[in-house]
């Protein structure tokens, strides 16, 4: 009986061991980083950009789960529809963490929904690596410490296209800056007011003469009175800060008031979306400025680096499966593209190998130990992250954008002169409906 019991013992003690030896890869397998992808798939946002800004992150993180993962973590996503509102931003948030148990969110289109919404997320104490919302609102003087923006801030933006008009007023529109009329008129949520704010201190910087600043509400159903006001004020430059269908519909009601200018610039959300610029207003778009971070397509790739290169072809190929009717690939799906590959590629790694897994302080940690000089990322710039004792904790100090022109269905990068594609064409010719005759 002792030596059958000892048998046995063996036995089993051998069979427990094969079951361990057999279920540890497995285990190891099972590994996972669980992603909570929020943009507003429905809305007016939805068309303003943000169903582009999820099209380019759901690219990315379908490309690493082909991959198989990163560092042995399998990755899975969790994605929700904002709605453009604010307080379903907020609420799909707080399902994904509490229910769908996602490590950490990404995405976020509007920063009318990032202001709130990070600072709930933050309360979660789970890990944001925000693709889009540029409002400096959304971190400045917040102090979060999971919280991450590889794009340029609002401000930026703003100050980027005043000093691009003060910088041609002489050769362009044959005025110095001082005598050059310039609107600024902009939605008034956290995004329309950060950059108009930018815009602000750029035209004070450079001596132009603001005739107006103004703001409305993107869902307004009516925007004749600020058109009337716009003709009373008589600017040379208008620099329109909007959404989508706002941004058409003041557009064709200044078209139907007869309001002329001689340049307009918008800055980004749906000034980037030029497939419904061009399916709403036809021609009328021709010789628009916008203001964003530069199309990946557009990027010199001398100037990448050479691993990027392959990736850029992977996004505007599936951007065309996805997207067949597109004429001019929209910077907006190359943004969140980038962002969400900064992310996969630098921070993720990052916190497998050197800070042990994936939970939200291995994740702030790798974030802040990225470390890329110009030309590291899709969008061209580089990245390093601010710690969260800075005034714009978690804001990516090496992100710019550039501001490109359309012009019969091309875009081109028109500034900086750095990466200049072509000469800006100013003022509006006589062939736009807009053009001072």
């Amino acid at each position: 009986m002792s030596r059958r019991w000892f048998a046995r013992l063996v036995g089993g003690f051998l069979a427990c061991a094969a079951l361990v030896c057999a279920t540890e890869p497995s285990q190891a397998q099972e590994k996972k980083l669980k992603i909570g992808v929020i943009y507003d798939l429905t809305g007016p946002f939805a068309g303003g950009g943000s169903d582009l800004h999820y099209l380019g992150s759901k690219i990315i993180i379908d490309h690493f789960i082909k991959q198989g993962g990163v560092e042995g973590y399998k990755i899975e996503a969790v994605y929700a529809d904002a709605q453009s509102k604010p307080d379903i931003a907020i609420n799909e948030a707080i399902r994904l963490i509490e229910q769908e148990k996602v490590d950490m969110l990404l995405g976020m289109f509007s920063s009318a929904q990032c202001v709130p919404a990070a600072a709930r997320i933050d309360q979660f104490k789970k890990f944001l690596w925000m693709t889009t919302c540029i409002s400096s609102a959304v971190l400045e003087n917040r102090h979060f410490r999971l919280a991450f923006r590889p794009q340029p801030s609002g401000r930026q933006f703003g100050m980027m296209s005043a000093d691009f008009i003060a910088q041609n007023a002489k050769s362009k529109f044959g005025k110095d800056a001082k005598d050059l009329r310039v609107a600024i008129v902009h939605e008034d949520g956290a995004y329309g007011v950060d950059v108009s704010t930018g815009n602000e201190a750029g035209a004070k910087a450079a001596g132009l003469n603001v005739v107006m600043k103004e703001g409305y509400s993107a869902t307004a159903p009516d925007l004749s009175s600020l058109v009337t006001k716009l003709k009373r004020a008589r600017p040379d430059v208008i620099l329109h800060t909007g959404y989508n269908p706002d941004i058409t519909l003041l557009l064709r009601q200044s078209r139907e008031l007869g309001l002329r200018f001689q340049a307009l610039i918008g800055h980004g959300a749906g000034y980037g979306v030029y497939s419904k610029l061009k399916e709403s207003l036809g021609n009328d778009v021709n010789y628009f400025f916008n203001v964003d971070p530069i199309s990946i397509w557009l990027s010199n790739p001398s100037a990448l680096k050479p691993e990027l290169l392959p990736i850029i072809q992977m996004v505007g190929d599936e951007y065309l499966k996805a997207r067949p009717d597109t004429k001019i690939k929209s910077a907006h799906v190359g943004m969140a593209a980038s962002n969400t590959y900064l992310f996969m590629s630098q921070v993720l790694p990052r916190a497998i190998k050197q800070y042990g897994g994936v939970d939200s302080e291995a994740l702030r940690k790798a974030a802040l130990d990225v470390d890329l000089p110009e030309g590291s990322t899709m969008l061209g710039f580089g990245a390093k992250f601010e710690p969260e004792t800075a005034g714009m904790a978690g804001q990516n100090t090496r992100g710019f954008p550039v501001i490109v022109q359309y012009v019969n269905d091309e875009s081109k990068v028109v500034w900086p002169k750095a990466l200049q594609q072509q000469e800006a064409v100013l003022p509006l010719p006589a062939s736009s409906p807009y053009a001072v005759k």
